[in-house]
């Protein structure tokens, strides 16, 4: 499941997709990959990821609730934030927006007026602290 949360109101069309830059080009050509926006200004990508992640072998776990799975990835620009259901957030620098972007398998969402009601309907606001959805 993927979502395109926005934080204005105005309009924008989506830019085209750009094919992933496969590893060991040209380092101009992935910076130019990198830094361009995922579909307008403002824009926020979510992803959700139910399996367990892990990062350099190691297992993501959340340092509020310990859980271990059930994640929402966050895009913005070239960040990603993991959320956990508990709504503890945190900045994840060994995940790229490539490797985001490698992740998405429906390249349209759902679009949500702000992100605090994206968080909301996708159930990472807190309200299902502890409950891991199948």
């Amino acid at each position: 499941m993927t979502l395109v949360l926005r934080t204005t109101d105005h309009h924008v069309e989506p830019t085209r997709v750009l094919p992933a830059v496969p590893a060991g080009s040209d380092p101009l050509l992935q910076l130019q990959f990198e830094t361009q926006l995922p579909s307008g200004p403002g824009a926020t990508r979510c992803l959700s990821h139910p399996p367990g992640l892990s990062l350099r072998g190691i297992p993501v776990m959340c340092s509020t609730c310990r859980a271990r799975r059930d994640w929402l990835l966050i895009n913005h620009g070239r960040n990603v934030w993991v959320r956990c259901r508990c709504s503890n957030q945190w900045l994840e620098p060994e995940i790229s927006r490539a490797d985001f972007d490698a992740m998405i398998a429906i390249p349209d969402g759902t679009t949500y007026p702000s992100i605090e009601q994206g968080l909301a309907a996708l159930g990472f606001d807190g309200a299902f602290v502890g409950v891991y959805l199948e």
